[in-house]
């Protein structure tokens, strides 16, 4: 009996634990470690944002401003990435998702319609994406929406923004 009782005791606690670990998600896990390595930094301790705005959006990589080596490896991307987004060039963005985002074929197609400008911020950096063309600012909101999905990050949708995507 007592055995008996005691296997229960320990098949519960076991059953118990085993139900609070939850499963990693390794596809996530992939992605932070391939913008590691494309981005110079770790991503579970760095912030990421996806901003639409009405004009277009804002993509945000930020760290704590006492990582001085961190920071400097953020706006050395940023610069990067601004200069191959104006390009046409989404090389990086391919490198980290491993697939083409969506909104990044017209986003080449219309890059004359399009400028890009990297911005420096206490701990990193942004590029502000601006457009007048609806067409482009679809597709700029478009891929914004993916990079917050897939990158679990925050960011927002202003109104106006919002007002576009009909």
């Amino acid at each position: 009996m007592q055995a008996r009782l005691s296997i229960t005791v320990l098949l519960t606690l076991l059953a118990g634990r085993l139900s609070a670990q939850t499963p990693p998600d390794t596809g996530f896990a992939a992605l932070q470690q391939r913008g590691k390595m494309v981005m110079g930094v770790d991503q579970y301790t760095s912030m990421h944002r996806f901003d639409d705005l009405a004009d277009g959006g804002r993509v945000m990589l930020i760290r704590s401003p006492e990582d001085t080596a961190g920071v400097r490896a953020i706006r050395a991307h940023l610069a990067e990435i601004t200069r191959a987004f104006a390009a046409g060039d989404f090389g990086h963005t391919m490198m980290v998702h491993q697939h083409a985002l969506p909104g990044t074929d017209v986003m080449r197609e219309r890059r004359a319609a399009i400028t890009y400008r990297m911005d420096t911020l206490p701990g990193g950096g942004a590029v502000r994406i601006s457009t007048r063309d609806s067409t482009a600012l679809r597709a700029i909101h478009e891929f914004l929406a993916a990079q917050r999905g897939e990158h679990h990050a925050g960011g927002a949708i202003s109104d106006s923004a919002s007002a576009h995507r009909d």
